[in-house]
Protein backbone atom coordinates (compact mmCIF):
# COMPACT_ATOMS: atom_id res chain seq x y z
CA UNK A 1 0.00 0.00 0.00
CA UNK A 2 1.48 3.54 -1.15
CA UNK A 3 1.65 6.63 1.22
CA UNK A 4 -1.84 8.03 -0.23
CA UNK A 5 -3.70 5.05 -0.33
CA UNK A 6 -2.13 4.41 3.65
CA UNK A 7 -4.03 8.07 4.47
CA UNK A 8 -6.84 7.50 3.04
CA UNK A 9 -7.73 4.30 5.00
CA UNK A 10 -6.65 5.98 8.07
CA UNK A 11 -8.74 9.37 7.28
CA UNK A 12 -11.47 7.11 6.31
CA UNK A 13 -10.55 4.93 9.57
CA UNK A 14 -11.04 8.06 12.06
CA UNK A 15 -14.08 9.88 10.56
CA UNK A 16 -15.72 6.91 10.40
CA UNK A 17 -15.34 6.27 14.34
CA UNK A 18 -16.09 10.02 14.79
CA UNK A 19 -19.15 10.24 12.69
CA UNK A 20 -21.62 9.69 15.48
CA UNK A 21 -19.85 12.22 17.99
CA UNK A 22 -19.80 14.46 14.74
CA UNK A 23 -23.37 13.88 14.08
CA UNK A 24 -24.58 15.30 17.61
CA UNK A 25 -22.42 18.32 16.65
CA UNK A 26 -24.85 18.62 13.31
CA UNK A 27 -27.80 17.95 15.53
CA UNK A 28 -27.15 20.65 17.88
CA UNK A 29 -27.00 23.43 15.26
CA UNK A 30 -30.00 22.02 13.55
CA UNK A 31 -31.49 22.64 17.14
CA UNK A 32 -30.42 25.68 17.30
CA UNK A 33 -30.69 29.12 16.06
CA UNK A 34 -27.41 28.02 14.10
CA UNK A 35 -30.05 26.71 11.64
CA UNK A 36 -31.19 29.75 10.64
CA UNK A 37 -27.99 31.49 10.83
CA UNK A 38 -26.48 29.34 8.47
CA UNK A 39 -29.61 29.06 6.16
CA UNK A 40 -29.48 32.59 5.70
CA UNK A 41 -26.04 32.79 4.46
CA UNK A 42 -25.79 29.89 1.89
CA UNK A 43 -29.44 31.02 0.46
CA UNK A 44 -28.76 35.10 0.58
CA UNK A 45 -25.74 33.99 -1.61
CA UNK A 46 -27.15 31.75 -4.16
CA UNK A 47 -30.22 33.93 -4.18
CA UNK A 48 -28.39 37.40 -5.14
CA UNK A 49 -26.27 34.85 -7.64
CA UNK A 50 -29.72 33.48 -9.49
CA UNK A 51 -31.90 36.48 -9.53
CA UNK A 52 -35.21 35.34 -10.28
CA UNK A 53 -34.61 31.78 -10.44
CA UNK A 54 -36.72 29.33 -8.23
CA UNK A 55 -35.03 27.62 -5.42
CA UNK A 56 -36.58 24.33 -7.03
CA UNK A 57 -34.83 24.90 -9.97
CA UNK A 58 -31.44 25.24 -8.39
CA UNK A 59 -29.78 21.95 -8.07
CA UNK A 60 -26.60 22.66 -5.20
CA UNK A 61 -23.90 19.76 -4.79
CA UNK A 62 -22.78 19.25 -1.11
CA UNK A 63 -19.33 17.63 -0.92
CA UNK A 64 -18.46 16.53 2.22
CA UNK A 65 -21.43 16.40 3.67
CA UNK A 66 -20.16 14.56 6.71
CA UNK A 67 -23.98 14.48 8.97
CA UNK A 68 -25.33 16.35 6.51
CA UNK A 69 -26.05 19.57 8.09
CA UNK A 70 -25.82 21.77 4.58
CA UNK A 71 -27.77 19.24 2.82
CA UNK A 72 -30.67 19.24 5.14
CA UNK A 73 -30.54 23.48 5.85
CA UNK A 74 -30.65 23.53 1.56
CA UNK A 75 -33.63 20.92 1.28
CA UNK A 76 -35.37 22.68 3.70
CA UNK A 77 -35.45 25.65 1.99
CA UNK A 78 -36.58 24.19 -1.06
CA UNK A 79 -33.43 23.28 -3.51
CA UNK A 80 -32.89 20.37 -5.23
CA UNK A 81 -29.94 18.53 -3.04
CA UNK A 82 -27.49 16.10 -4.42
CA UNK A 83 -24.49 15.53 -1.46
CA UNK A 84 -21.63 13.01 -0.98
CA UNK A 85 -19.47 11.59 1.34
CA UNK A 86 -15.97 9.39 1.41
CA UNK A 87 -17.14 7.61 4.60
CA UNK A 88 -20.60 5.17 4.58
CA UNK A 89 -20.79 6.38 8.37
CA UNK A 90 -21.27 9.78 7.96
CA UNK A 91 -23.61 9.15 4.96
CA UNK A 92 -25.85 6.92 7.23
CA UNK A 93 -25.90 9.64 10.11
CA UNK A 94 -26.85 12.04 7.47
CA UNK A 95 -29.90 10.24 6.36
CA UNK A 96 -30.75 10.03 10.23
CA UNK A 97 -30.31 13.71 10.62
CA UNK A 98 -32.37 14.65 7.51
CA UNK A 99 -35.20 12.77 9.08
CA UNK A 100 -38.69 13.50 6.22
CA UNK A 101 -35.76 15.43 4.10
CA UNK A 102 -33.83 12.15 3.45
CA UNK A 103 -36.23 11.86 0.57
CA UNK A 104 -35.62 15.54 -0.90
CA UNK A 105 -31.52 14.14 -0.84
CA UNK A 106 -29.78 12.33 -3.19
CA UNK A 107 -26.81 10.92 -1.20
CA UNK A 108 -23.83 9.55 -2.58
CA UNK A 109 -20.75 7.45 -1.58
CA UNK A 110 -18.13 9.21 -3.18
CA UNK A 111 -14.23 11.19 -3.09
CA UNK A 112 -14.60 14.85 -3.45
CA UNK A 113 -11.34 14.11 -5.51
CA UNK A 114 -13.04 12.06 -8.49
CA UNK A 115 -16.51 12.93 -8.43
CA UNK A 116 -18.83 10.88 -11.19
CA UNK A 117 -20.73 13.42 -11.98
CA UNK A 118 -21.10 14.95 -15.68
CA UNK A 119 -19.66 18.20 -16.66
CA UNK A 120 -22.07 21.03 -15.78
CA UNK A 121 -24.18 18.87 -13.46
CA UNK A 122 -24.58 21.84 -11.02
CA UNK A 123 -25.77 24.98 -10.40
CA UNK A 124 -24.20 25.37 -6.97
CA UNK A 125 -21.37 23.37 -5.35
CA UNK A 126 -21.14 23.92 -1.42
CA UNK A 127 -18.68 22.80 1.39
CA UNK A 128 -17.39 23.34 4.99
CA UNK A 129 -14.38 22.42 6.93
CA UNK A 130 -13.29 19.93 4.24
CA UNK A 131 -10.40 21.20 2.01
CA UNK A 132 -7.65 21.29 4.89
CA UNK A 133 -8.15 17.34 5.11
CA UNK A 134 -8.00 16.75 1.39
CA UNK A 135 -4.55 14.96 0.03
CA UNK A 136 -5.29 16.62 -3.36
CA UNK A 137 -7.56 19.95 -2.47
CA UNK A 138 -6.25 21.17 -6.09
CA UNK A 139 -7.53 18.19 -8.07
CA UNK A 140 -10.49 18.64 -5.55
CA UNK A 141 -11.10 22.07 -6.69
CA UNK A 142 -10.15 21.20 -10.32
CA UNK A 143 -13.55 18.59 -10.00
CA UNK A 144 -15.59 20.93 -8.27
CA UNK A 145 -15.11 23.65 -11.03
CA UNK A 146 -15.55 21.00 -13.11
CA UNK A 147 -19.21 19.53 -12.38
CA UNK A 148 -19.96 23.41 -12.45
CA UNK A 149 -22.82 25.24 -14.81
CA UNK A 150 -21.32 27.96 -16.67
CA UNK A 151 -22.97 30.57 -14.41
CA UNK A 152 -22.49 28.20 -11.25
CA UNK A 153 -21.72 29.15 -7.70
CA UNK A 154 -18.99 28.13 -5.37
CA UNK A 155 -19.10 27.86 -1.96
CA UNK A 156 -16.36 26.70 0.04
CA UNK A 157 -16.16 27.63 3.74
CA UNK A 158 -13.11 26.62 5.95
CA UNK A 159 -9.94 27.70 7.76
CA UNK A 160 -6.54 27.44 8.48
CA UNK A 161 -6.67 24.72 10.98
CA UNK A 162 -3.74 22.84 11.86
CA UNK A 163 -1.60 25.18 10.87
CA UNK A 164 -0.38 25.58 14.24
CA UNK A 165 1.44 22.88 13.59
CA UNK A 166 4.08 24.23 11.18
CA UNK A 167 3.87 28.16 12.53
CA UNK A 168 4.65 29.59 15.61
CA UNK A 169 2.86 32.53 15.74
CA UNK A 170 -0.48 30.03 15.07
CA UNK A 171 1.24 28.04 17.87
CA UNK A 172 0.89 30.82 20.11
CA UNK A 173 -2.73 31.30 18.99
CA UNK A 174 -3.79 28.21 19.26
CA UNK A 175 -2.53 27.57 23.15
CA UNK A 176 -4.48 31.21 23.98
CA UNK A 177 -7.95 29.85 22.36
CA UNK A 178 -7.50 26.49 24.81
CA UNK A 179 -6.73 28.49 27.80
CA UNK A 180 -9.46 30.93 26.93
CA UNK A 181 -11.84 28.26 26.15
CA UNK A 182 -10.72 26.77 29.82
CA UNK A 183 -11.10 30.20 31.88
CA UNK A 184 -14.05 31.17 30.65
CA UNK A 185 -16.21 28.05 30.75
CA UNK A 186 -17.33 27.71 27.08
CA UNK A 187 -17.81 24.49 25.66
CA UNK A 188 -14.51 22.53 24.54
CA UNK A 189 -15.17 21.94 20.87
CA UNK A 190 -12.21 19.06 20.78
CA UNK A 191 -14.37 17.13 23.45
CA UNK A 192 -14.84 13.93 21.82
CA UNK A 193 -12.28 14.42 19.88
CA UNK A 194 -8.81 12.12 19.29
CA UNK A 195 -6.71 15.04 18.46
CA UNK A 196 -3.92 13.38 18.74
CA UNK A 197 -5.06 11.01 15.71
CA UNK A 198 -6.35 14.41 13.81
CA UNK A 199 -3.00 16.39 13.82
CA UNK A 200 -1.23 13.22 12.45
CA UNK A 201 -4.08 13.56 9.68
CA UNK A 202 -3.33 17.08 9.54
CA UNK A 203 0.66 16.87 9.31
CA UNK A 204 -0.23 14.45 5.79
CA UNK A 205 -2.45 17.18 4.25
CA UNK A 206 -0.71 19.96 2.12
CA UNK A 207 -3.16 22.71 3.34
CA UNK A 208 -1.87 22.38 6.72
CA UNK A 209 1.62 24.35 5.64
CA UNK A 210 -0.05 26.48 3.45
CA UNK A 211 -1.70 30.38 4.45
CA UNK A 212 -5.37 30.25 3.38
CA UNK A 213 -7.59 31.72 1.94
CA UNK A 214 -4.45 33.04 -0.67
CA UNK A 215 -4.09 29.50 -1.50
CA UNK A 216 -7.39 29.30 -2.39
CA UNK A 217 -7.56 32.25 -4.52
CA UNK A 218 -4.78 31.64 -6.45
CA UNK A 219 -5.93 28.09 -7.81
CA UNK A 220 -9.09 28.90 -8.48
CA UNK A 221 -8.34 31.65 -10.77
CA UNK A 222 -5.73 29.31 -12.53
CA UNK A 223 -9.02 26.96 -12.79
CA UNK A 224 -10.58 30.34 -15.02
CA UNK A 225 -13.03 31.02 -11.91
CA UNK A 226 -13.64 34.86 -10.64
CA UNK A 227 -12.82 34.25 -7.23
CA UNK A 228 -13.08 35.88 -3.52
CA UNK A 229 -12.42 35.40 -0.04
CA UNK A 230 -14.57 36.74 2.95
CA UNK A 231 -12.22 36.64 5.56
CA UNK A 232 -14.78 37.68 8.39
CA UNK A 233 -17.20 35.51 7.55
CA UNK A 234 -16.99 33.87 10.82
CA UNK A 235 -18.71 37.34 12.09
CA UNK A 236 -21.54 36.50 10.99
CA UNK A 237 -21.67 32.18 11.60
CA UNK A 238 -20.52 31.54 14.51
CA UNK A 239 -21.64 31.15 18.22
CA UNK A 240 -19.74 32.68 21.12
CA UNK A 241 -18.45 29.18 22.11
CA UNK A 242 -17.12 28.64 18.29
CA UNK A 243 -15.54 32.38 18.22
CA UNK A 244 -13.39 31.59 22.07
CA UNK A 245 -12.02 28.10 20.59
CA UNK A 246 -11.28 29.35 17.60
CA UNK A 247 -10.37 32.79 17.99
CA UNK A 248 -6.86 32.25 16.16
CA UNK A 249 -8.02 30.90 13.10
CA UNK A 250 -11.27 32.13 12.22
CA UNK A 251 -13.37 30.89 9.47
CA UNK A 252 -13.36 32.54 5.60
CA UNK A 253 -15.56 31.60 2.90
CA UNK A 254 -14.29 31.36 -0.79
CA UNK A 255 -16.94 32.41 -3.60
CA UNK A 256 -15.98 31.65 -7.17
CA UNK A 257 -17.81 31.62 -10.34
CA UNK A 258 -17.12 31.18 -14.30
CA UNK A 259 -14.90 34.27 -15.69
CA UNK A 260 -16.70 34.97 -18.63
CA UNK A 261 -15.01 34.05 -21.41
CA UNK A 262 -12.70 31.75 -19.83
CA UNK A 263 -12.62 28.11 -20.40
CA UNK A 264 -11.93 25.56 -17.86
CA UNK A 265 -8.51 24.43 -18.13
Amino acid sequence: MNQSSCYISENIAYWTKRAPSYSKVNQKELQTRQHIVWGRALDMRIQTHFSGRKREEIHVLDVGTGPGFFAIVLAELGYQVTAVDYTKAMLEQARINAGMSAERIGFYHMNAEKLSFADSSFDVVVSRNLTWNLPSPERAYAQWTRVLKPDGLLLNFDANWYRYLYDSQAQEGHLSDREKVRSSGAEDDTAGTDVAAMEAIARQTPLSRCLRPQWDLDILKRLGMDVTADTEIWKQIWTQDEWINNASTPMFLIAASRTPGRRRL
